[in-house]
C-alpha cells in the first residue's frame, strides 16, 4: 500500500534522516509526538548510542519521537508497533473488515494501550495505512 505525507510529515523525515542516517518510511505526526517507521534491522542505527540520535531529533522538533520498525508481513508489522509490550501472537481475520486481533502478556496489557490509548491507536493508524487494516483489538 502506498502511504501518502503531508508536507509537514516529508520535513520531519528529512530531518529524521539528517540526524540519524536511517530512511523512515512514514511519519505520524501529533501535537506530542512523532512517530517514525524504520527498514527492517535499522532500529539499533536510527536509536544511536545511548538514544543519542532520537534524542537529538527529540531536541530539534521540541516532541518526544517513537520508531516502530516495518516488516514484510501484516502480522509482525502490528506486534512491532506494540513494542516495547510483549506480543505472543496476531491473527488477522479476512472477513469483510479486516482487523488484527493481538495477544499480549497480562502484565503488558497496560503498555500495549498506551496512556489515553496512544499506543494501541498508533498501531490501528500504522496498520491501516500500511496494510489496509481496518482496527486491531487485544486479545
Amino acid at each position: 500500500m502506498r502511504v501518502t505525507l503531508s508536507d509537514e510529515a516529508l520535513r520531519y523525515i528529512t530531518l529524521f534522516e539528517d540526524e540519524t542516517d536511517v530512511s523512515a518510511r512514514d511519519c505520524l505526526v501529533d501535537d506530542e509526538r512523532l512517530v517514525f517507521v524504520v527498514p527492517p534491522g535499522e532500529m539499533g542505527k536510527a536509536i544511536g548510542p545511548d538514544g543519542r540520535h532520537v534524542k537529538r531529533v527529540e531536541r530539534q522538533v521540541g516532541r518526544r519521537v517513537e520508531l516502530v520498525e516495518d516488516a514484510d508481513t501484516p502480522e509482525a508489522f502490528v506486534a512491532n508497533a506494540f513494542a516495547p509490550a510483549a506480543v505472543y501472537h496476531v491473527t488477522i481475520s479476512e472477513n469483510d473488515d479486516r482487523v488484527a486481533y493481538v495477544e499480549v502478556a497480562d502484565e503488558d496489557r497496560g503498555v500495549a494501550i498506551g496512556t489515553d490509548g496512544r499506543t494501541i491507536d498508533r498501531a490501528r493508524t500504522l496498520a491501516e495505512r500500511h496494510y489496509d487494516v481496518d482496527d486491531v483489538e487485544l486479545t
